[in-house]
Parts: C-alpha cells; sequence; structure tokens
C-alpha cells in the first residue's frame, strides 16, 4: 500500500505529517501549478517542495497541469509525476485500459 498527500501545500496538509506518517508521495495543489509559469512565486514553491520530497525520499505529482508551458515548467522543476487534462479528462476504467494499451503500443 502506498499514502499519498493530496492537495500538500493548501488546506490541512501540514508538514508535520511528513514526519508522522509513512507517506510515498506529495501532489502539489493544483492552486500552485496553475500560474507557475506567470507567478515567481509559485513557482519558488514547486520548486521547493520537489527539493523537499526528493530530499525525504519521496515523490510528487503536480495537479492540474493544462498547458505545455506548465509541462516545461514543472519538467524544469524535476517533478517526478504530472497529471492533467493537457494529457486527458478523468476516464471511465474501459476507456482509460484502451488509451493506456494505445500509448504502450506506440512504445
Amino acid at each position: 500500500m502506498k499514502i499519498s498527500i493530496d492537495d500538500f501545500g493548501t488546506g490541512y496538509s501540514s508538514l508535520a505529517y511528513l514526519r508522522r506518517f509513512p507517506i510515498d508521495t506529495l501532489k502539489i495543489d493544483i492552486a500552485f501549478i496553475r500560474e507557475v509559469t506567470s507567478n515567481p512565486q509559485d513557482a519558488a514553491i514547486t520548486r521547493t517542495i520537489v527539493e523537499l520530497a526528493h530530499s525525504l525520499s519521496l515523490r510528487e505529482v503536480a495537479e492540474g497541469v493544462e498547458t505545455q508551458a506548465q509541462l516545461a515548467s514543472l519538467k524544469g522543476a524535476g517533478f517526478d509525476q504530472i497529471q492533467g487534462y493537457l494529457f486527458s479528462r478523468p476516464l471511465p476504467m474501459e476507456p482509460m485500459e484502451r488509451l493506456l494499451l494505445e500509448r504502450l503500443e506506440r512504445l
């Protein structure tokens, strides 16, 4: 079993959870991703979260990636995983399986 903190950086996602629970992944809240290319503070926060996660041997996921510019910025920051409408809208199981199989066939 893997444990993720969703919406990391907002609400109830306290840094203390990183010590208290066996966390595997931090999912960075879309609030930071949305303006990562236009807001220097959001860019700095996302880079810092990546550095923090990597120093604690955690993975991180950027939520809500919608543009190629966001993707490029997040790749440059060293994100492990990226999700969002840029790749696909949420799908039911069968269409998701087809999508994954089609992408595997291209490799």
